[in-house]
């Protein structure tokens, strides 16, 4: 039997193993550990504070290479759509990563899915609900349509039950694809966009290139050294909790690293930047179905739960078309009012609510 053991100047979970040490690669189990008060604060400490790192550490990412950028005079529309939908989906893309690297493939998908479904449903909900949003961006109309796409294209890839090697190698593929057509869009439309002038206003231009270049690598060190922190706790709390790490992974881990997104789109509809604030959920969405979920599958193949398919997957579809109606006008502005946003809330709590009863086995 497996003894809870500490040293006298160590405090780590079970084996005295530190969350920065490697695990062995494979796969989480939900195996129910003795529920030990202070090793459960412990875990979920380590979660708390490995997302509060995750979302210093985006920002500063972004603020560095955003800078980089515009001093090296590319155009804010360009960074904005690429360099931004990037870095606000760092914290996705480093948890994926690590998760996926120490075996726990499940933690990973959940990550990415559940993101997604977070990023419509809480985060556009919620600023809405704060700022009705308006949609003028043709860019914008023309992204939507993509993302159900890329959707439905993440779900054929995964109707045979694994994500594998070539599934992750065709989503990293079409993922630089979309970035060199959202680009070259960005070139094409910059003059007449309403984004032009709202990118143009959040990027900062009082940073020197070495300064900027600094925060960039300060932010990916934070990035990765938080996100083992997250999965180390989250695998922490699944086997205590005996729940699987797919559970976790589209509910604790989602949500914190969406907490990115949020920030960013209620600040951007405060000043009135309403495209930017739909397009970072946009862009961080595709970014989750292409990277998020291509990683794990390049990194460490494996199964799909089958609850991916039957349950998560209809409930992000089912989001983002409520999305697409909502902000899709053809002559005329889209606009999200204050009642579509309670209903994408009560649509995510819904959800969380239909993980809790497959997590604790209620119903008939």
């Amino acid at each position: 039997m497996r003894t809870l053991w500490r040293h006298p100047r160590r405090n780590y979970l079970t084996d005295g193993v530190s969350p920065f040490a490697s695990r062995p690669a494979t796969p989480l189990a939900p195996r129910v550990q003795t529920r030990d008060g202070r090793t459960v604060l412990l875990n979920l400490v380590a979660v708390l504070g490995g997302l509060a790192l995750l979302m210093w550490g985006a920002d500063r990412f972004v603020l560095g290479a955003a800078a980089s950028a515009r001093n090296w005079g590319v155009s804010p529309l360009i960074i904005g759509l690429t360099i931004v939908g990037f870095g606000t989906s760092a914290p996705e893309m480093v948890v994926s990563a690590v998760a996926a690297w120490q075996g726990n493939t499940g933690l990973a998908i959940g990550n990415a899915v559940g993101s997604n479904i977070a990023n419509i449903g809480l985060i556009i909900g919620v600023t809405a609900l704060i700022v009705p949003l308006h949609v003028h961006s043709g860019i914008l109309k023309r992204e939507l349509p993509v993302l159900l796409a890329v959707m439905t294209l993440s779900l054929l890839l995964l109707l045979n039950g694994t994500l594998g090697r070539l599934d992750g190698i065709i989503l990293l593929s079409v993922l630089a694809v979309l970035i060199l057509w959202v680009t070259r869009l960005g070139i094409n439309n910059r003059a007449a966009d309403p984004m032009v002038s709202e990118y143009a206003e959040e990027i900062r231009s009082d940073l020197s290139t070495r300064n900027a270049l600094l925060w960039v690598v300060i932010g990916l060190g934070v990035l990765l050294a938080s996100s083992r922190l997250v999965v180390w706790g989250a695998v922490g709390i699944a086997q205590t909790f005996g729940v699987s790490d797919l559970i976790i992974g589209l509910t604790i881990v989602a949500l914190g690293t969406s907490l990115p997104e949020l920030a960013a789109s209620v600040a951007s509809a405060r000043k009135g930047e309403h495209d930017i604030a739909i397009g970072n959920v946009i862009g961080s969405n595709m970014f989750n179905l292409l990277a998020v979920l291509g990683l794990p599958g390049v990194i460490r193949p494996g199964p799909v739960d089958p609850a991916v398919l039957t349950r998560d997957f209809p409930v992000m579809f089912g989001l983002t078309i409520g999305l697409f109606l909502m902000a899709y006008r053809i002559r005329t502005p889209g606009r999200i009012n204050r009642l579509q946003g309670a209903i994408l809330v009560v649509s995510y709590l819904g959800y969380q609510l239909l993980l809790y009863c497959s997590a604790r086995g209620c119903g008939p």
